[in-house]
């Protein structure tokens, strides 16, 4: 059954709203040949997400998703027969009364934010009848059955393990990133909010006997790459070597690259809540740089995630991991921190495939939106 979609996106933290529904709109045109208008409030984060883009468009065809921009002088539209609100955005009250014109009325969701929080899964699906006369139903990614999934693309790890056992395609992709990593050097990624003690972590590992060749694509952590560096103006291709640590600075490029980046690194650090998942989805070791909230709610948010995330590993190795992650987001000196972790590489390394495959016993977000909007009709 082809049911038409609307995803209402506001774009608050650069890339990672626009990342996260975009990657919806794609899976449900593509693997459930979904009808999706894409609402966006800034096209210039969608366009560098999205290459061919036209961040001056009102209306473009991309993946076969209809991509709108939000204005704010809003004009209301026929209501599709699901309408998403992510991430807390408030749709404009004209549509809202179109939607309660509409019959049969729409399915409307609000798609929050992901967490592992044990408060959400006696949240997800839960209804709320709105001053409209329309429920609201809240639904939640999550990490436990009892929660709406992850995004995962079908085949996505059987792409990984293909990607992973084919040493010629991961040269060239590198290579096409223009990255040339030494032979004995161990590749990592850092893509990650303003950090104000990434220094400490920048001297651990020039002074490491470990050759690192780190990969920056570009983003707001320059400013604190440049001030260790002390050199200005770092740009995409921009090479810089201290010791044993190589940085090169990478455009930014878009999401299945990304994945492939990740794919490539054997560590990763990732910011917010798309490149979060896709580090996941990678089975490679990771810090986590939690968006930081006003009320430091973050760290209920972080915690929660380390304590589902730590099952399984020695208690040695699940200390050293949070200690780490701490250091990080706290913005402290990491050099002891990094030290106890690497002394778990392995298993960190084999916990990680491990978390990844178990997670993808799941239903992914997607499709459990799908099965929602069907059991609901």
């Amino acid at each position: 059954m082809k049911a038409s979609w609307d995803i209402f996106c506001t774009v608050v933290d650069n890339f990672g709203d626009v990342g996260v529904t975009l990657r919806l709109a794609r899976q449900l045109v593509a693997e459930h040949d979904m009808s999706v208008r894409l609402w966006i409030d800034d096209l210039t984060a969608f366009a560098r997400l999205c290459p061919g883009a036209d961040a001056q468009a009102a209306q473009q065809w991309r993946e076969g998703i209809d991509v709108r921009f939000w204005a704010k002088d809003w004009q209301p539209v026929e209501p599709a027969d699901v309408v998403i609100e992510a991430f807390g955005c408030h749709l404009p009250p004209t549509q809202i009364d179109a939607m309660k014109a509409r019959d049969p009325k729409p399915l409307w969701l609000n798609l929050d934010y992901l967490s592992a929080e044990e408060w959400v899964t006696g949240c997800h699906g839960l209804p709320s009848l709105q001053s409209s006369g329309i429920q609201k139903f809240f639904f939640f990614p999550g990490f436990r059955p009892t929660t709406g999934g992850l995004l995962r693309e079908a085949g996505l790890i059987e792409r990984r393990h293909a990607f992973e056992q084919n040493p010629a395609a991961q040269q060239a992709f590198l290579a096409d990133l223009g990255v040339y990593p030494q032979s004995q050097a161990r590749l990592m990624s850092l893509f990650a909010y303003e950090h104000a003690g990434l220094g400490s972590w920048l001297e651990r590992l020039a002074a490491d006997a470990q050759t690192t060749h780190l990969l920056v694509p570009e983003g707001r952590i320059l400013g604190d790459v440049e001030r260790w560096l002390g050199v200005e103006g770092l740009r995409a291709g921009a090479l810089q070597v201290r010791d044993s640590l190589t940085i090169q600075v990478l455009p930014f490029v878009r999401q299945e690259d990304y994945d492939r980046l990740l794919w490539c690194c054997a560590f990763n650090v990732v910011r917010g809540e798309d490149s979060f998942v896709r580090a996941q989805w990678a089975g490679r070791p990771m810090i986590w740089h939690i968006y930081e909230q006003d009320d430091d709610a973050h760290w209920a948010k972080l915690d929660a995630f380390l304590e589902l995330y730590r099952a399984g590993l020695s208690d040695a190795a699940g200390q050293a991991l949070t200690q780490m992650w701490r250091n990080w987001n706290a913005a402290e000196d990491m050099t002891h921190s990094w030290d106890a972790l690497e002394k778990h590489r392995s298993e960190l390394a084999n916990h990680a495939e491990r978390w990844c495959l178990e997670r993808a016993l799941q239903d992914d977000l997607t499709t459990a939106l799908v099965h929602f909007y069907r059991n609901w009709l």
